[in-house]
Parts: C-alpha cells; sequence; structure tokens
C-alpha cells in the first residue's frame, strides 16, 4: 500500500500550512541528496516532494483526505510541476525543480561551501493561455518554487538576539591571504573567505530555519494578470518574485513568457481573425447573409456572402477581431468561405439543375445507372 502523506512529511492531519511547510524543510535538508549520502536518499527525497505537493495545495489536500488518493500524484505518477497551471521552461535558465532550489539554498549557506551572489536571480515560467482568455483578459494561478524570504526572520537571517558582524576570519575584507614560504621566496595567496562567503559579514546567532541565509525554499503561488490581446511569446515581469536575495537583498523578478494554444475554429495574425463557413452553391451564387460564431461568449458575427461568391474567397468583416493591445480597438475578422456542394439530390433539384445548365449553355452528364434513375422517378 501506498505511505501516508503525512507520515512521510512527519506530521499530523490537522496540521497548518505552516506546519506543513517547516516540516518539509526540515526534513528535505535531512533527505536531500547534496548532503545524505544514502543509497536510496534520492528516492525519498522524490518521496517527500509529492508528498509535499498534496499537502501544500488546499484542493489536492482535501481530495486527499477525503479519497486517500490524488489522480495524477501519490501513488499514481509524479505531480510535480505546480499542479499544471506553467511550464518550467527556464527556471535559472535551466529548469529547476525543488531538489535544484534545495541544491541552491546548500550552496549559499554559509560554513565553506562555495560562494554565492546575494541578489536573487531571475525566474522564468511559460503560462499556457487560451485565445478567448487573450481577447478577454483573465488572471492565471500559477505554482513554482523558488527561494522565497524566510518567515521567522523576515529575510535577515538572524536568530533571536541574532546580529551580522565583521567577519572575524577576513576582517571584513572578504579575502584571506595565505603566505607560502619557497625557495624562490614567499608566495602570497588571496582566497575567498569561506567563513563569510567572500561577503565580510557573518551573522552571530543565525535563524534555524534558514540557517542565517534569510531565505528557505518554498512554494509560491502568485496571480498573473494576462493582458487582453497580448501576443504569444510576450512576456510579462513579475518585480520581487524571482528568487529572494541573501539576507535581506534584492530579489529577481519572475519573467512570465505567455504561451496561446491553437484555436480549433480560429487563426489569429497579429490583430486579425481568420475563421471557415461553409455555404450552399445557392448561397454563394445569389448572395446571403450567414451568421458564425465571435470571439467573445455569446457573440454572433454576420457575415455578408457576396454574390457570386467563389470557393475560398475571403470576406472581411470589419472589428471583429482580436482587441489590440492596451487600445479599446479591435482588428478585422476575415472569413474564408467554403462552397459546399451536394452530394446527393432530390429529382425536383437535379430538375432545377439541368434546368439552369441548359439556361446557360452548359453541358452536363448524367452518369446514374438505370436502377438510380428508376428509384428518381419514383421520388
Amino acid at each position: 500500500m501506498a505511505k501516508d502523506l503525512y507520515e512521510v512529511l512527519g506530521v499530523s492531519k490537522n496540521a497548518t500550512e505552516d506546519e506543513i511547510k517547516k516540516a518539509f524543510r526540515r526534513r528535505a535538508r535531512e533527505l536531500h541528496p547534496d548532503v545524505n549520502k544514502a543509497p536510496d536518499a534520492e528516492d525519498q527525497f522524490k518521496e517527500l516532494n509529492e508528498a509535499y505537493d498534496v499537502l501544500s495545495d488546499p484542493g489536492k489536500r482535501a481530495q486527499y483526505d477525503r479519497f486517500g488518493t490524488i489522480p495524477g500524484a501519490a501513488g499514481g505518477g509524479s505531480p510535480y510541476g505546480g499542479g499544471g497551471y506553467v511550464d518550467f521552461e527556464d527556471l535559472f535558465g535551466g529548469g529547476f525543480g525543488m531538489g535544484d532550489i534545495f541544491s541552491s539554498f546548500f550552496g549559499g549557506a554559509a560554513g565553506g561551501r562555495q560562494q554565492q551572489r546575494r541578489e536573487g536571480r531571475d525566474m522564468g515560467v511559460g503560462l499556457r493561455v487560451t485565445l478567448e482568455e487573450v481577447a478577454a483578459g483573465a488572471k492565471k494561478e500559477i505554482v513554482y518554487d523558488r527561494l522565497a524570504p524566510c518567515p521567522d526572520c523576515d529575510g535577515t537571517g538572524l536568530g533571536p538576539d541574532g546580529r551580522e558582524v565583521t567577519c572575524p576570519d577576513c576582517g571584513g575584507q572578504g579575502r584571506v591571504v595565505s603566505v607560502q614560504h619557497t625557495f624562490l621566496g614567499d608566495m602570497q595567496t588571496a582566497t575567498t573567505c569561506k567563513t563569510c562567503n567572500g561577503t565580510g559579514r557573518s551573522v552571530e546567532n543565525p535563524c534555524p530555519e534558514c540557517e542565517g541565509q534569510g531565505r528557505v525554499p518554498d512554494r509560491q503561488r502568485v496571480t498573473v494578470e494576462v493582458p487582453v490581446g497580448i501576443r504569444d511569446s510576450q512576456q510579462l515581469r513579475l518585480s520581487g518574485f524571482g528568487e529572494a536575495g541573501m539576507q535581506g537583498a534584492a530579489p529577481g523578478d519572475l519573467i512570465v513568457t505567455v504561451r496561446i494554444q491553437p484555436h480549433e475554429f480560429f487563426e489569429r495574425d497579429g490583430d486579425h481573425l481568420h475563421a471557415r463557413a461553409n455555404v450552399s452553391i445557392v448561397q454563394a451564387a445569389l448572395g446571403a447573409e450567414i451568421e458564425i460564431d465571435g470571439i467573445f461568449e455569446g457573440e454572433k458575427v454576420q457575415v455578408r456572402i457576396p454574390e457570386g461568391c467563389q470557393n475560398e474567397q475571403v470576406v472581411r468583416v470589419k472589428g471583429f477581431g482580436m482587441p489590440k493591445f492596451r487600445s479599446d480597438a479591435r482588428g478585422d475578422m476575415f472569413v474564408h468561405v467554403n462552397v459546399v456542394v451536394p452530394k446527393k439530390l432530390t429529382k425536383r433539384q437535379r430538375e432545377l439543375l439541368e434546368q439552369l445548365a441548359e439556361e446557360l449553355g452548359e453541358d452536363v452528364s448524367d452518369e446514374r445507372t438505370p436502377l438510380q434513375k428508376l428509384r428518381d422517378a419514383f421520388n
């Protein structure tokens, strides 16, 4: 049987959202492959991550509490990836997941680890929207993982009675100079200070939750307003929603790339829309007014088919295209006419067409079999 997700995280079933987050970060520090060398550390971390994916989402958690399982999640394939809201296509330029976020977190902690920039980096996600959502505007929820400001210390990295002091090992220089005595003389070498990670400052009594960084791995939820008329691949910048900076340094931004899904009926061309409409040979010959659906819900577009309209002829309807970006104006709709020729005719319809052919002086062939002619005679 599948493991109990609350048991995987080590929390009770009535745990609060904050307790679930803290339990996940605590267990992740223990199980992450960067710090845990057990053969099954990676599998345990993946299991932990999937449990957190379910229990950190109110909807998934409610469904799990009720049914004991989540479709496409724990027990049914990995759910990881933000619940289907976004495409993780360019996080830090390389498709980061929670495991990579923790790797970055471990790499940025003080205590002899590699040097880490203090300012937060920009992050990027791709957001899929429909053409109708672009026409009317929409609010979409994005769920993604990032290094967020630590809630326990408000991003300062300071614990109770903690304070930032000049690094005692480098004297605030951020570099340590060592001298080697050789037969050629004394040689000096300057290296990044491992105690302060090159910042020249260290923390006394650091925050235990973030280990003095001022940031922790977290799952972020943010609502994005999709502007009316936005183009495919156009980007939106959400200031401050990228990677948090260390110890209160400036955060990065979240870059949202809009991806517009193909439409089954309309094709967009800038601010214009292209659509197809079927008309009969009689409507094409005599002209007609037909009605088709517009891009807005409930919108009807009246299309005037000109007399003598030809197959694949394009009829332009002004002002019924896509709304223009940051404007009240709309583009036009171009309707591509498809003249439909009936495959079967009644006796009366055939007679009328034959009379028309005779009137126009056109030769027509009668390839009906004797049995078909006999049937038509009785219709």
